[in-house]
């Protein structure tokens, strides 16, 4: 089962990925991994793409590209695997095609999981994480015991910077106008499948094994 999964920021795609994977057994491959995999065994296009990193640069297509094509030839794909996080415009979802063309596979299913924008700015700026411990809460979802300190290690909860209500209107905005054309190019594909992500986490996951055919 050759999976994309695609939905805004806070739409819960890291959580629904590692079920999906998980359940299908299959590799759950995200940008930040590759790269990260790719940098640290320092394969051509890892070094290449290192350098724009430590820059502060965007990662040109290019290497994005081989990375991916890298990382799609290595044994555990054989049998599956399920991208999130590429592709993010039409001419990565171009460079995809040619890439599984190369390898002889087909993608079989684009998930989309959909929210509306002001259930993810509810979502995600009522979000707090203890900087210690790393344990996440919500303030009206999961809040702590005492309002503003940890659970688990008593220290002060703070708000990241990304989970601002400014920060996430513009990586909304940049969600929006970058994955729209990729989701209409899967669409005249006639692969896209729509999951509602305002349904608990069992909920959606059991939707998505509808869209796939198997039983999640």
């Amino acid at each position: 089962m050759r999976l994309l999964l695609v939905g805004p920021p806070g739409a819960g795609k890291g959580t629904q990925a590692a079920m999906i994977c998980a359940k299908l057994g299959i590799p759950h491959i995200s940008t930040g991994d590759m790269f990260r995999k790719a940098i640290k065994e320092g394969t051509k296009y890892g070094k290449k793409a290192k350098e724009y990193i430590e820059a502060g640069q965007l990662v040109p297509d290019s290497i994005t590209v081989e990375i991916v094509k890298e990382r799609l030839k290595e044994s555990d794909c054989s049998l599956g695997f399920l991208l999130d996080g590429f592709p993010r415009t039409v001419a990565q979802a171009e460079a995809l095609d040619k890439i599984l063309e190369e390898l002889g596979v087909n993608l079989d299913k684009v998930i989309n999981i959909e929210l509306p924008d002001a259930k993810i700015l509810d979502r995600l700026t009522g979000r707090r994480t203890c900087p210690k411990c790393g344990a996440t809460y919500h303030i009206k979802n999961n809040p702590p015991s005492e309002e503003g300190k940890c659970d688990e290690c008593g220290s002060d909860l703070i708000q990241r910077s990304d989970d601002t209500e400014a920060t996430v209107k513009s990586r909304l905005e940049v969600y929006h106008e970058e994955t729209a054309p990729v989701i209409a190019f899967y669409e005249s594909k006639n692969l896209v499948c729509y999951v509602d992500g305002d349904q608990p986490i069992s909920q959606v996951l059991t939707c998505v094994g509808r869209c796939i055919g198997r039983d999640l």
